[in-house]
């Protein structure tokens, strides 16, 4: 018995277009969206309810699915003396993020990089499903001039700026903002950041927190012996990458 033919288009009351070609079928399937993800890089030194409060803030100004927390390994611009442990600022970092679509990691010691311009360009060849924005304080804006390789960060991702007490002013005097402003976004529009083709740069106006990591150190110099013992340094894993963190 010779087998029957399936309808075409026309004969199953598909209309053409408007140039009386049919449109070409599109394949029941479906795509997983990509996974809208900020990055908070710094040295946690220690983390605070500051580096939180910017990071809900850009979590809902930004329509973001979570957020990473970076927490590096050693920092070229800072000085080493008082800077604690990784495993002490990456544990201080949990208990600041907890409850919230916070993940902490210090997946640039397992990348082996450096600087942050190097980072940001591993990370998005690894993680080709998820759609990257730099965060960062308006204190970070200030002296973003010192950075390495900092135009190729901005020309890597979009970037997101929180306002800071008492660094606004001196940010917008610096010298990468001669070079950045041309690629400001209103704040207004800070949720289309996906379709922004780098360089591309958004201030968020949030409400400003004036917690300090140089205070908290300078009240609780022994701060990292608490974090540390607040965690089995043994079972103390990376947010990201699931490894054990010592």
């Amino acid at each position: 018995m010779p087998r029957r033919r399936a309808p075409d288009r026309s004969e199953r009351g598909i209309p053409p277009g408007a140039d009386g070609r049919f449109a070409p079928a599109v394949a029941a399937c479906y795509r997983r969206p990509m996974t809208l993800t900020g990055l908070l890089g710094g040295s946690f030194n220690p983390a605070h309810k500051g580096h939180r409060h910017i990071s809900l803030a850009a979590l809902d100004a930004l329509g973001l699915n979570e957020i990473w927390w970076l927490v590096s390994p050693g920092n070229p611009l800072k000085p080493q003396k008082g800077m604690a442990q990784l495993p002490a600022r990456l544990a201080s970092a949990r208990h600041a993020a907890r409850g919230t679509r916070i993940r902490v990691t210090a997946i640039e010691r397992q990348l082996g990089t450096i600087y942050t311009a190097d980072t940001l360009a591993r990370l998005v060849r690894l993680y080709p499903k998820r759609r990257f924005i730099w965060l960062m304080g308006a204190d970070n804006l200030a002296q973003f001039h010192r950075w390495r390789d900092w135009r190729r960060i901005a020309l890597t991702m979009p970037i997101a700026v929180a306002t800071r007490p008492g660094y606004d002013a001196g940010a917008l005097k610096a010298p990468a903002w001669g070079w950045l402003r041309r690629f400001v976004r209103p704040a207004t529009m800070a949720r289309d950041w996906t379709e922004w083709r780098p360089p591309a740069l958004v201030l968020l106006n949030s409400p400003p927190d004036p917690t300090s990591a140089t205070a908290i150190r300078a009240a609780n110099p022994d701060w990292h012996e608490t974090a540390t013992n607040s965690f089995d340094t043994k079972a103390l894993r990376d947010g990201v990458t699931r490894r054990p963190v010592t």
